[in-house]
């Protein structure tokens, strides 16, 4: 029961590393689409 307890954390630590990833890419893109209009 712990090791299955353990794998749903690690699982979820990676998909919300993932997505906080994801956020950043998503920011930084959007910055440099609007330097690029100045």
């Amino acid at each position: 029961m712990r090791a299955l307890a353990f794998t749903l954390l690690a699982c979820a630590a990676l998909a919300s590393c993932a997505t906080v990833e994801g956020i950043g890419d998503d920011i930084s893109g959007g910055a440099r689409r609007v330097s690029g209009w100045f």
